[in-house]
C-alpha cells in the first residue's frame, strides 16, 4: 500500500497460508495481514457470481496463488495471486444483488484495489446478439427497483411519494395488462397487478456529504475500460465450438454495447426479455452486474463488466440444443478469455485507490 512505512511481521502459519475472520469488527491481527498483502498492493479486484465461473479460471495455468494464498472474511474468501504477471485478488461473490453489493463493497475496502473486473455468464435481451458473445455494456441499471402502482391508478398519476422525491415516473413502467394473452383484435384488459415504475437507485458517493444521495439508474463502467474493450472487439477471438461436433452457428464475438441490466431475478421468460429490450435496449441479463457497477460508482473505482451470453432468456425450448446447459462452459470460456486480455492490458501506472483500512 502507498506510503505504509511499517513492515509487520506476521507468524509463517498465517503468512504461508491463510486467515479467517468471522467477526463483525476487524481484529487487530487480521488488520495486520491485511496491511502486509496491501503493501504489495494495488491489484486488480476480480469477482464472479458462482463456483463454476470461479473454478474455470483458478484451473487454468496463468493464475498462480500469492504467497499469502487467501483471507476469509464476511463468509467470503479472497483469494490472492497473480494472472500472467499481474496481481489480482479474486472473489465468488454469490448470486444476486445483495451478494454482490456486499462483496465488492468488502473487495474495495478491505484491500488496495486500483480496478474491478467483473466476468460470468448472462441471459440475453438483444436480438442483434447470439450465443457465445461477450457483450460489454457501457451501462448497467438496477431493473428490480419498483413502485408497484395500486390498481385503478394509470400513467398519469402521482406516486405515493413522488412529490417528496423518494420516486419517479422517468424511467417508465411495465403494465401487466398488455401482456393478458386474450385478445383477438391487439387490444388489451387492465390487469390487478396494475404497473410497475422502474426506480433509480440511491447512493452515497465516498467522497460526497454524509447521508447525502446521488440516484442513479444507469450507472457507468469505467471511460478508459471501455475503450481498451472497443479496441480489442477485433481483437480477441472467442471459441464457437464445444468439441468436434456441437458448434454455435454463428461465431461468438466481442461486443460492446450500450446497456445491460441485472435483478435478483432469474429471467427465464421471453415476453419480459422482450420488454426490457424495448423499454431500455440492454442486451445482456443478469443477477449482479449493476450492483457492483453502483458500489464502483459509489466508491469511484475503475470498473468493467463483461458477460458471456449463455441462454436466450426464455425463448426456445428448455431442451433445445441452444439452452444453457448446453453452451454454459462454452460462454463462460468465452468470457475468461477477454478477461485475460483486458488484464493484460491493464497497466499498473493507472490510478488507483488506496484501502481503507490504509488508516489503521
Amino acid at each position: 500500500m502507498r506510503g505504509l512505512g511499517v513492515l509487520f511481521v506476521v507468524s509463517l502459519v498465517i503468512f504461508c497460508c491463510n486467515f479467517d475472520s468471522s467477526d463483525a469488527e476487524l481484529s487487530k491481527s487480521l488488520l495486520k495481514l491485511l496491511k502486509k498483502v496491501n503493501k504489495d498492493g494495488p491489484y486488480i479486484g476480480v469477482l464472479t457470481p458462482s463456483f463454476f465461473e470461479l473454478n474455470s479460471l483458478l484451473e487454468l495455468p496463468s493464475f498462480s496463488p500469492g504467497e499469502i494464498k487467501y483471507i476469509d472474511h464476511a463468509g467470503r474468501r479472497f483469494r490472492i495471486g497473480h494472472i500472467d504477471s499481474k496481481k489480482v485478488i479474486l472473489a465468488m461473490t454469490g448470486k444476486g444483488m445483495m451478494n454482490a453489493a456486499a462483496t465488492a463493497m468488502s473487495l474495495m475496502t478491505l484491500f488496495h484495489i486500483s480496478h474491478v473486473l467483473h466476468y460470468g455468464i448472462a441471459g440475453n435481451a438483444d436480438p442483434e446478439l447470439n450465443i457465445g458473445d461477450v457483450a460489454i455494456p457501457q451501462h448497467w441499471a438496477h431493473t428490480g427497483l419498483w413502485n408497484w402502482q395500486k390498481y385503478g391508478a394509470g400513467p398519469d398519476a402521482e406516486l405515493p411519494l413522488e412529490s417528496e422525491g423518494d420516486f419517479t415516473r422517468d424511467y417508465g413502467f411495465l403494465n401487466f395488462g398488455k401482456f393478458n394473452n386474450i385478445s383477438d383484435d391487439d387490444d388489451y384488459l387492465e390487469n390487478y397487478l396494475n404497473n410497475v415504475w422502474y426506480q433509480p437507485e440511491e447512493t452515497y458517493p465516498v467522497d460526497g456529504t454524509p447521508e447525502s444521495c446521488d440516484r442513479v439508474f444507469w450507472a457507468p463502467v469505467d471511460r478508459s475500460l471501455f475503450e481498451l474493450s472497443k479496441k480489442l472487439e477485433e481483437e480477441v477471438k472467442l471459441d464457437g465450438c464445444l468439441n468436434a461436433t456441437t458448434c454455435l452457428p454463428n461465431t461468438p464475438k466481442v461486443v460492446t454495447t450500450k446497456r445491460g441490466s441485472s435483478a435478483s431475478i432469474y429471467l427465464d421468460n421471453a415476453a419480459y426479455k422482450s420488454f426490457l429490450n424495448s423499454q431500455f435496449q440492454v442486451g445482456p441479463v443478469d443477477m449482479e452486474s449493476a450492483a457492483i457497477s453502483l458500489i464502483s460508482h459509489q466508491m469511484k473505482m475503475p470498473y468493467l463488466a463483461l458477460r458471456a451470453l449463455s441462454d436466450q432468456a426464455g425463448e426456445g425450448d428448455d431442451d433445445n440444443s441452444y439452452g444453457i446447459n448446453t453452451f454454459k462452459p462454452l460462454a463462460c470460456a468465452n468470457a475468461i478469455k477477454f478477461l485475460m486480455e483486458i488484464i493484460k492490458k491493464i497497466e499498473a501506472s493507472m490510478d488507483s485507490s488506496e484501502s481503507m483500512v490504509s488508516s489503521f
